[in-house]
């Protein structure tokens, strides 16, 4: 292509000289201010989860803070930072804890009300997923806070199940074996 004055213009896709390296510095600035970004938004939805005083409120507030959480772990683990992967996993244990315990008192019946067994259950599988997950991850010596994490997490589970769940019948009793006589 020629110009009006007889010059070959320049190929338009190319990247000018010199604005590469302001487009990478605006990436990694994106980036940080992405990474700030998360961390006031979990301080924000942590702050709202605490105000909760509903189990229903608290629930759905831990299913999103937890998606938080998971990320800001995820982003941890990348930057090598296991110990605030381990806090992280903590806290999200410690707010399903508080969500389980005010599930139990505001609505101690889950055959009548059971939709917030339900959530509270399935956004505990998640977590110990995401957990299970970064287990595989870390290094040897960071892994036993979160494997007490995952046991924690499987407890309450297993408290959820049993609440949704509850057995009807008893265990049958076994018998004793039968004493042979001797003739």
């Amino acid at each position: 292509m020629s110009s009006k004055n007889g010059r070959r213009r320049r190929n338009d896709r190319r990247f000018p000289r010199g604005r590469g390296s302001v487009v990478l510095l605006a990436a990694a600035l994106l980036s940080c201010a992405g990474s700030l970004a998360v961390v006031d938004k979990l301080k924000e939805l942590q702050e709202h989860f605490d105000r909760a005083n509903h189990a229903g409120a608290k629930i759905k507030d831990l299913q999103k803070l937890g998606a938080l959480e998971f990320d800001a772990a995820t982003q941890a683990s990348k930057a090598g930072d296991y110990v605030a992967v381990g806090l992280i996993f903590e806290k999200y244990r410690d707010n399903v804890r508080q969500a389980f315990e005010l599930l139990k008192k505001q609505e101690p019946d889950a055959d009548r009300h059971p939709g917030g067994y339900r959530q509270l259950e399935l956004e505990v599988r998640h977590g110990i997923r995401e957990v299970e997950d970064t287990l595989l991850a870390v290094p040897e010596e960071v892994r036993p806070p979160l494997e007490i994490v995952r046991k924690d997490l499987i407890d309450m589970d297993d408290a959820l199940i049993h609440s949704l769940f509850p057995r009807r019948t008893k265990d049958p009793v076994k018998a004793p074996p039968a004493v042979e006589a001797k003739p």
